[in-house]
């Protein structure tokens, strides 16, 4: 009677941002932790 589309799959991949920053994280975290010690110890000199 009426043409249903069948196809269950989405039209067009998911693409969750997450899923592109997650293989990123293990490289960024200790560059800016570094980052973020050297300022605080270069502040603690400069002030004392």
């Amino acid at each position: 009677m009426s043409d249903h589309n069948t196809s269950h799959a989405p039209a067009t991949p998911s693409n969750d941002p997450v899923e592109n920053v997650v293989h990123v994280v293990p490289v960024v975290l200790p560059v800016v932790g570094g980052i973020m010690m050297f300022l605080l110890a270069f502040i603690a000199v400069m002030m004392a």
